[in-house]
C-alpha cells in the first residue's frame, strides 16, 4: 500500500493516470455503458460507484485549465430530466478543482459521445446503475 492514495484506485488505474499526458481524456462510465466494444483501454471497477471513483481520481488528477470544456457529459434525450447524479458530480469536482478549471459541464449528443469515447485514453467502467452517469475528464498539467 501507498500513503495518501485512495484504495479504490487499482494499480492498473494508477499506471494509466500516470501515463496520461496533458490533453488526454479519461472517461468514468456507468454499468450500462458499452465500454467493452469502445475502449482502447478498459478498467473494470464493478463494485465501485462512479461518484466514489470520481472523488478518488480527482485527488490525483488535474483538470485542464486551458480549455472551456475539461468535463464532458452525455446529453440526455429531450424528454429525460436532468440526471440527479450530475449535482453530485458538480460537488465533487468543485471540492478538488483548486485551479478553477471547471466552469460548467459541456454536453455532447449520445452518439457523438460514443465516438468521442473511443478516442479516450481509457475508460473506467463502474458499477453505478444511474442513468447518464458518464463523465469525461481532460487532463491538465501541474
Amino acid at each position: 500500500m501507498l500513503k495518501n492514495i485512495p484504495n479504490i484506485l487499482s494499480p492498473e488505474l494508477l499506471k494509466i493516470l500516470m501515463e496520461m499526458g496533458h490533453n488526454d481524456y479519461i472517461i468514468l462510465v456507468d454499468a450500462n455503458y458499452p465500454a467493452t466494444s469502445g475502449a482502447k483501454r478498459l478498467i473494470r471497477a464493478s463494485g465501485i460507484e462512479v461518484t466514489d471513483m470520481l472523488d478518488a481520481v480527482l485527488q490525483l488528477f488535474p483538470l485542464d485549465t486551458f480549455v472551456d470544456d475539461p468535463v464532458i457529459l452525455m446529453q440526455p434525450l429531450p424528454d429525460d430530466p436532468t440526471p440527479p447524479i450530475w449535482s453530485e458530480f458538480r460537488e465533487i469536482i468543485k471540492k478538488h478543482d483548486s485551479d478553477k478549471a471547471f466552469k460548467d459541464f459541456t454536453l455532447m449528443d449520445r452518439f457523438d459521445y460514443y465516438k468521442f469515447a473511443k478516442k479516450a485514453y481509457a475508460i473506467v467502467q463502474t458499477g453505478t446503475t444511474a442513468h447518464y452517469a458518464n463523465i469525461s475528464l481532460k487532463k491538465g498539467a501541474f
